[in-house]
């Protein structure tokens, strides 16, 4: 695919989250690896709603702005992640509300802060690890990403929100929304009590599916 494709497509889905409310203002980021071995990601103070394909921030695997509007402080965790996640082909970072919401629950088990409630979860996600709390735009934060994006495709952020990548910006977003319903049925469960799946289930469909 061309990267005026690409463009083309980071402009959709961003627009297409912030209609349905996956981001507010100017929250979060999007980011794509280029055919050329660069990234594409979203500029700094940018909104999901009116991004401009050729306005859009091109950099190095290390950073260094190539094109467009200077890049998000946050584009820093994107990088750790591709460099641990050689299949991974986009990141979608939000401040949706109810993944957003979790974060800051006491007591979240910080190696997997979602039980598996459903397969689709399970499928897509697997387990969503948690960071413990770093200020946004701090490098901490990409240092922490790096060690847990061997083994996860999504990452929590302790009072901030999730990263959460795909083999493509498709993919990705596919992965964002599972987790967001995820998180919001969890919410909706939580005063009741809920089944989850078993260890069993859990590892049938690792072993059918392995989508991570």
């Amino acid at each position: 695919m061309s990267e005026a494709q690409l463009r083309q497509d980071l402009v959709r889905y961003a627009r297409s989250m912030y209609e349905r409310g996956y981001s507010s203002g100017g929250a979060g980021n999007i980011s794509l690896k280029l055919p050329d071995g660069n990234v594409l990601a979203t500029p700094t103070n940018s909104s999901f709603g009116d991004l401009d394909a050729e306005e859009l921030s091109k950099v190095t695997t290390q950073g260094e702005l190539l094109s467009g509007q200077k890049a998000s402080k946050e584009v820093l965790m994107h990088l750790a992640m591709y460099r641990q996640r050689p299949q991974c082909g986009a990141i979608v970072h939000l401040h949706s509300p109810w993944l957003t919401a979790l974060s800051c629950m006491p007591g979240l088990n910080y190696e997997n802060a979602l039980p598996p409630v459903t397969p689709y979860y399970v499928m897509r996600v697997g387990k969503l690890p948690v960071v413990p709390y770093i200020r946004p735009g701090s490098p901490l934060i990409a240092d922490e990403v790096e060690k847990l994006a061997v083994n996860h495709n999504s990452i929590l952020l302790a009072n901030h929100g999730p990263i959460i990548s795909g083999k493509n910006i498709r993919e990705a977003v596919f992965n964002a929304e599972e987790l967001e319903e995820t998180a919001k049925l969890y919410f909706m469960l939580k005063p009741f009590g809920m089944n989850i799946l078993t260890s069993e289930n859990v590892n049938e469909l690792d072993s059918l599916f392995n989508m991570k």
